[in-house]
């Protein structure tokens, strides 16, 4: 960099001001940062040992040349999916030398490189394995192990629950399992085209085995959708096995990594023994046995929603890396005429709150993730010790039931919230946030599915508000309710508050309340609906449908409000000091800005009047401008690395040009042959198109020569006409 701010590009010439800047520009911003980078990042990973252990992954990904992603916005469907099953092998060394817990974080920082993979991997280990951990007696456990499901040895899983006619409800599925007590076995079978399995990872070209969720029958009746192992291929030579039709779904909107396909089973006869039996047991006379509290099934579903919001987190953080370093390095304009350089966009107002509420969200989701993770552990504990007749049984069942209603909420409003933070920092990016060199749009197109897998987050928003329409009425008979919606005790007092003006207003103390009563409000409005509905005769199914709009509003800010008392809670655990501040500036501006988003709810409650909904815009401004002089090296904690980023514009030094001029001839050489110059070359020089003479054949000149002398000749006898009619009038 030379003292006169030019330098010389390391693609060749010299570069413009703005251009040479920027790795100066970006040192600027980090300097008299107001916390200590390092110190804040250990805090919202969790511990310094949880930071270390990403920084190790991030570093062993950068090295391995099977994770390589300078060319992948490149390739094809097909060699996607080729390189996405190489890298399986070198994940199950590590599945196979680790712990659970250890590996696991290793799958979340694959997940925000690559999500494909994480997909593809995670059908196997998180899906089918997960299932047969789930769904199994012991002694089947040990079957599939030594059948190689742990080692991918002998055997690669898929999940079969999905499709063609029926997604989030399970409960309907139409593929039956039909019980042969002659030959002890259960046939599997497609009755028709809906039922076909649809969607699944890793049936097109991987799969050999396949967890199938199927309708129990025996003698006739229905027990049931339960879980089923079924062989699809030959694990020698992937023939597909008698009964068996598997096809390929084709290209998808994102994950191209992974190969989804269809299955369609026709008699497909398998052991009795390959039902799971851990929860529900059918013995060799076909006598059916249910667990006593079908909620213990709930267990299976908290693994894979917890994880989508620490998805959401770590991906919104991914896509915020890039708009906000970005922001703070281009230029555009001058903001006063004598200005030696064009102004950072990040300067501008407008800009600062198109993105700094996204960072203070994306934060909030990341603590709001760790809690999430530790309910999991902790309802998963108790899940495992209980035993038959235990006392803590429906203590157990409680906290089993709310951190399901949670998890379905938070799976829901995070990963919506994720998707738009990814289109906001495209847009926030302008022209260049388009290419897919910089990653907003594999970002996109690979973050979409998380609003519809595992649960539409509509139907999940639907099943939270109606988790808080039946705590309301536990608090209305005395019940009092504990973890998320212990706010709703003392219920009456609640309803009643009222902000006290503006210091109570942007303390957390007081946006807290504000979210209590506002989230009160609206889960008491969708109470009182659904009992006007049963009032009125309706069924209680019929009563929820009715009530669907309030359920979703009340799920909507029972959820804002959680995640601001997650952030909360998690700023009053830090030491004082700069950190803390930080933390909870941030976590103040979170509050209000979710309240200005969803000012109606607050003034209808009459939590908030008029004036100080203006100062909450206010303040959401004024916290807009406080966070951009610090917005780097917050973003710097959040602690992606470049490889991980794989986007140009977003790299951590700040030379986003030269990178993206790189990165862009690289993947596209100039010496290239040309595909289809031989079209161009027919195209521009081809023959002008010979016109017909038609001048004889039609005579349109004469034609029109005969037409204006009847048209002259018409105009004379109307003239003559009119003439004698004046001379008649006289």
């Amino acid at each position: 960099m030379s003292s006169h701010g030019r330098s010389e590009s390391s693609v060749g010439g010299p570069v413009g001001r703005s251009v040479g800047r920027t790795v100066e520009t970006i040192a600027q911003e980090r300097e008299n940062c107001p916390f200590d980078v390092r110190k804040l990042s250990i805090i919202q990973h969790g511990s310094e040992k949880d930071l270390l252990l990403k920084e190790k992954f991030m570093l062993e990904l950068a090295r391995d040349p099977i994770f390589y992603l300078g060319d992948i916005h490149d390739l094809t469907k097909d060699q996607l999916r080729e390189r996405t099953f190489e890298k399986i092998g070198s994940l199950v060394y590590h599945v196979t030398n680790e712990s659970i817990e250890t590996f696991q974080k290793r799958m979340e920082i694959i997940g925000l490189c690559d999500p494909g993979f994480w997909t593809r991997f995670g059908v196997h280990y998180g899906l089918f394995l997960g299932a047969i951990r789930s769904g199994a007696t012991p002694n089947q456990m040990s079957y599939w192990m030594e059948k190689g499901v742990i080692s991918c040895q002998g055997m690669f899983g898929c999940f079969g629950m999905t499709e063609l006619a029926h997604g989030s409800n399970v409960a309907g599925l139409e593929t039956t399992a039909t019980f042969d007590e002659q030959s002890d076995e259960f046939i599997i079978h497609t009755p028709h085209i809906g039922a076909t399995k649809w969607w699944i990872g890793g049936a097109a070209q991987t799969a050999t085995h396949c967890a199938v969720f199927a309708q129990l029958m025996i003698k006739g009746k229905k027990h049931g959708t339960k879980t089923f192992i079924v062989p699809l291929r030959d694990v020698k030579t992937l023939a597909l096995l008698p009964g068996i039709n598997i096809g390929d779904i084709g290209k998808k909107m994102g994950r191209d990594g992974i190969d989804n396909g269809y299955i369609q089973f026709t008699n497909v006869r398998v052991p009795r023994a390959y039902m799971l039996m851990k929860h529900s047991q059918v013995s060799r006379e076909g006598q059916v046995t249910e667990p006593p509290l079908q909620q213990l099934t709930y267990g299976a579903l908290l693994s894979g929603r917890t994880a989508m919001v620490a998805d959401a987190a770590n991906t919104a953080k991914k896509a915020l890396t890039v708009s906000v370093r970005y922001a703070a390095v281009r230029r555009q304009f001058k903001s006063s005429p004598g200005a030696e350089m064009e102004t950072q966009i990040i300067d501008y107002p407008i800009h600062q709150r198109r993105l700094m509420p996204l960072v203070a969200q994306a934060t909030a989701f990341g603590f709001t993730a760790l809690e999430m993770q530790r309910l999991f552990e902790e309802t998963s504990s108790a899940l495992e010790s209980l035993e038959p007749g235990d006392p803590n049984l429906n203590e157990v069942i409680d906290k089993l039931k709310t951190t399901h209603a949670t998890s379905a909420g938070l799976k829901a409003f995070c990963t919506w919230a994720c998707l738009q933070t990814i289109d906001t920092s495209r847009q926030a990016c302008g022209g260049h946030g388009y290419s897919s060199y910089n990653g907003f749009a594999s970002m996109y197109s690979d973050f979409a599915v998380h609003c519809t897998w595992e649960g539409d987050n509509t139907i999940l928003a639907l099943q939270s508000g109606r988790f808080l329409i039946q705590a309301y009425q536990e608090v209305l008979k005395g019940t009092t309710q504990a973890g998320g919606t212990a706010y709703l005790n003392n219920i009456e007092t609640v309803l009643k508050q009222k902000c006290k003006g503006k210091e109570h207003l942007i303390s957390l103390q007081g946006i807290d309340e504000g979210w209590a009563t506002v989230a009160a409000h609206a889960i008491k409005k969708a109470a009182n609906d659904y009992e006007g509905c049963l009032k009125k005769g309706q069924s209680r199914e019929q009563a929820f449908e009715v009530c669907s709009q309030v359920r979703f509003v009340a799920a909507a800010v029972h959820t804002s409000g959680f995640v601001f008392r997650q952030f909360r809670a998690a700023v009053e655990r830090v030491e004082a000091g700069p950190e803390r501040d930080t933390l909870e500036l941030l976590c103040k501006f979170y509050g209000l800005w979710q309240m200005e988003e969803k000012a109606g709810f607050f003034l209808r409650s009459g939590w908030l009047d008029g004036e100080l909904m203006d100062y909450v815009q206010e303040k959401v401004s004024e916290y807009c401008a406080a966070t951009r002089k610090f917005a780097v090296p917050l973003v710097d904690s959040f602690c992606i690395s470049d490889h991980i980023l794989n986007s140009p514009i977003g790299c951590a030094d700040g030379d986003i040009y030269n990178r993206y001029f790189r990165m862009v001839r690289r993947n596209n050489p100039q010496l290239a042959e040309h595909k289809y110059a031989d079209k161009i070359l027919q195209f521009i020089h081809r023959s002008p198109a010979e016109m017909e003479d038609v001048g004889e054949g039609i005579d349109l000149d004469a034609e029109l020569e005969e037409m204006a002398e009847e048209r002259a000749e018409a105009e004379k006898e109307a003239k003559e006409a009119k003439e004698e009619e004046e001379k008649a009038k006289k």
